[in-house]
């Protein structure tokens, strides 16, 4: 084979190839670099070939054991362009990370949405609980009907929080362009507020405010979540701020994006799946410590959650 004589003269061969993949060149501009670094031309095919190496090994990282307990899994999606029955269509893919009780991050899986609501959320969880993990003591979603059900009838102690950078962001759908800074700073005393019942006068302040009254969509959506808003007034600031400043997985879904857009659409699930594991690959090797508030909130996590709390030896 081509790639047996390739990988013989040139020492980590498929290794580049599979690395510029994953940092989103496009297969020509591959075939360029790797025709300026060994002198030779290589075929659209020989790229895929090469980067479908990693399939198996995809497989088998979604199909691995997970830990029997998160402290906190955020979830979240992306839309990507994919090719099926010869029309493209945008999928929602799911990523989740799982931050465990030591504060260390690991991706959980890679999730393409194949039906609508409730039965797909149910079988991601099963998937997880499926996996290994026994209890989630925190998940934070992105408010999509039927999620929190979906995790509650999986695991039914978990705390299911809201993501307030969601719900920052669907409220500016209905501000005006040049208002949206001020009004998500209008919006910062309701989430940042000492207890629920304050959260909620806040709220109400809010929605009397000129930009409520403007904008009366924004506070509606703030009630109709309210129940999943609320959960982590529970927990002190340190815990707040790791719940609802979801940089982990905002960077994360910005490196995918990033990857993704060069695409432009992809021919399959599956080389969706390829893509996405390996940037999500490369992002994972540069978590090496936990979040420096982790120290104050795991000792919140701790009394909240008693028993529930384990930290491995």
């Amino acid at each position: 084979m081509l790639i047996g004589k390739y990988r013989r003269r040139f020492p980590g061969f498929d290794e580049r190839i599979i690395a510029l993949y994953a940092r989103g060149m496009t297969t020509r501009e591959i075939q360029a670099h790797v025709g300026e670094l060994y002198g030779i031309e290589i075929s659209p095919d020989l790229v895929s070939a090469v980067t479908d190496s990693v399939i198996e090994e995809v497989g088998a990282w979604q199909s691995r054991g997970l830990e029997s307990t998160y402290a906190i899994v955020f979830f979240d999606a992306i839309r990507v362009k994919i090719r099926s029955e010869g029309l493209v269509h945008n999928r929602a893919v799911y990523l989740a990370i799982g931050m465990r009780c030591s504060g260390h991050k690991e991706i959980l899986g890679i999730w393409i949405e194949q039906t609508e609501g409730a039965k797909f959320w149910l079988r991601v969880m099963t998937e997880i609980r499926n996996r290994g993990t026994q209890d989630i003591l925190i998940a934070v979603v992105d408010g999509l009907k039927g999620f929190p059900e979906a995790i509650t009838s999986v695991f039914p102690k978990t705390v299911v929080q809201t993501c307030i950078v969601h719900l920052i962001r669907y409220s500016m759908h209905f501000a005006s362009w040049k208002e949206r800074r001020v009004v998500a700073a209008a919006l910062k005393p309701i989430y940042q507020a000492e207890s629920a019942d304050v959260a909620w006068e806040r709220l109400d302040e809010f929605d009397r405010s000129p930009f409520g009254r403007k904008y009366p969509a924004i506070a509606q959506s703030w009630r109709r979540n309210w129940e999943h808003v609320i959960p982590f007034f529970a927990f002190a600031r340190d815990v707040r701020k790791i719940l609802y400043t979801t940089n982990a997985i905002e960077s994360l879904n910005g490196q995918v994006r990033k990857a993704v857009r060069v695409r432009g659409h992809f021919p399959s699930d599956e080389a969706a799946t390829k893509l996405i594991w390996l940037v999500l690959r490369n992002v994972q090797a540069r978590w090496k410590s936990p979040p420096i508030s982790w120290q104050a909130a795991k000792a919140q996590l701790a009394i909240q959650f008693e028993e529930r709390f384990i930290l491995a030896d």
